[in-house]
């Protein structure tokens, strides 16, 4: 059976709608409210403008320029309204501390841009501040059931302090869709499908709706889950035509495709179905790594949620993660030997959020150098998001989003996982 061929209703109609409900799904509401006392005197306009970044001077400590490798001695970072104007040795042109600019003093420490978390899911405000609280201040959401990642997205623009810049995936582009069938009303003819959502017309939908109601990027599915026993990994549930439907889908939006994946083939097909980027990634080949290498394909291989697999306490997700992590790092060291891009991404989810700081330690452990390790979660990362400009450095014009570590992460990247103190936007977020 095939969905009736009639377009979603254009966004601007309908997203104000969407956002309020996936606000109150992620707790955001709520949050702004607090964050904003005097918001019931302010205009609907002032509402819709992103919140202005927080002045502030990071002095004192050694900064590492993930791009070229480069420390510097007694940096100063100066950040007005949530914006690096200026990054060097202190003395040089700019560096000066501003008047009335509060100073957060990091000697003895290491200064680095904020990570990027390029696979995470999250349905909540409290997992957005957890997730800056970790080490992320950018984040690629892996999909999220009710369009949250969306709300939690604004969220972000007008309180950056409480959540990560953040790509939006919305919901899931997958055969059963469940209960998200309910996370927007123009979805609901999808329930008719006995086969649920493979055809032609049932892919597009689902994409389209994702468009309209905001999604930055469209997640899909070319094999079952990992995390879920009764499922096989290695089964694939879209072939290569139907992933072409559902990337040209999203190309007609300007959009791109994360597509979750473990089998060779698996894996294959998504590549040349045209996906942005290879998610999960177990069992990639040789084969697919030189065409992703070609198209300039990136792969986010979530070390640790496999890793996590490994100490389930269920026996098939347990014997999963052993045998497929070893596998994964050997894939992760082929990857970055041949030169495919990589993205660090945790795949966090549940109500957990894992630091993304663990995700670069077990990059370096599958073989890369601690400097490309970190790389991954800085300007590799950033630039898969389109962050390229913005996050990823501490630079003039980047964005104020800072790390300061109590080691130097070159010798010891175990200190990624536990900041000292994290900028985001300019503003130090305070400990939980």
């Amino acid at each position: 059976m095939c969905v009736d061929d009639t377009p979603p209703p254009p966004g601007r109609l309908t997203r104000r709608g969407v956002l309020a409900g996936a606000a109150a799904l992620a707790g955001t509401s709520a949050v702004l409210a607090g964050a904003a006392p005097e918001a019931s005197a302010t205009s609907a306009a002032s509402l819709g403008s992103p919140g202005r970044g927080g002045d502030l001077v990071v002095e004192g400590g050694r900064l590492l320029d993930p791009l070229t490798g480069e420390v510097t001695e007694d940096a100063v970072v100066v950040i007005i309204g949530g914006v690096v104007r200026a990054a060097g040795p202190r003395g040089r042109p700019g560096t000066r501390t501003p008047s009335g600019v509060p100073v957060l003093r990091a000697h003895g420490q290491w200064i680095l841009p904020g990570l990027v978390d390029a696979h995470i899911h999250l349905n909540t405000a409290a997992e957005a501040r957890d997730a800056v609280l970790k080490g992320a201040t950018s984040a690629r959401s892996g999909s999220t059931n009710f369009y949250q990642d969306v709300a939690v997205r604004e969220l972000a623009r007008q309180a950056p302090e409480r959540a990560p810049r953040l790509r939006a995936a919305g919901i899931f582009v997958t055969p059963d869709l469940g209960d998200t069938i309910l996370a927007d009303p123009d979805l609901a003819p999808l329930a008719r499908l006995r086969e649920g959502v493979r055809s032609t017309e049932a892919l597009r939908r689902v994409v389209e709706v994702n468009l309209a109601r905001g999604a930055d990027t469209i997640k899909t599915r070319v094999n079952e889950r990992a995390g879920l026993p009764e499922q096989d990994p290695l089964v694939q549930v879209y072939d290569r035509e139907q992933l072409s439907t559902i990337v040209a889908a999203a190309r007609r939006g300007g959009k791109g495709v994360l597509c979750h994946s473990y089998s060779e083939k698996g894996c294959h097909d998504a590549v040349t179905a045209g996906i942005r980027s290879l998610e999960h990634g177990a069992f990639v080949g040789e084969r697919t790594l030189r065409e992703m290498r070609r198209r300039g394909t990136y792969f986010t291989p979530t070390l640790t949620a496999i890793a996590g697999l490994a100490e389930s306490s269920d026996p098939v997700l347990a014997e999963r993660g052993r045998t497929y992590l070893p596998v994964l790092k050997r894939a992760v060291l082929a990857a970055h030997e041949l030169g495919v891009p990589l993205a660090a991404g945790t795949d966090s989810s549940g109500g957990t959020v894992d630091p993304i700081g663990r995700e670069v330690e077990l990059m370096h452990a599958a073989g890369l150098p601690a400097l490309d390790a970190i790389r991954t979660a800085t300007t590799g990362a950033a630039k898969l998001l389109g962050f390229d400009g913005t996050a990823g450095r501490l630079a003039r014009g980047f964005a104020g989003d800072v790390l300061v570590v109590d080691g130097d992460p070159l010798a010891d990247l175990g200190v990624l996982s536990r900041p000292a103190r994290v900028v985001r936007a300019g503003f130090s977020v305070p400990a939980a």
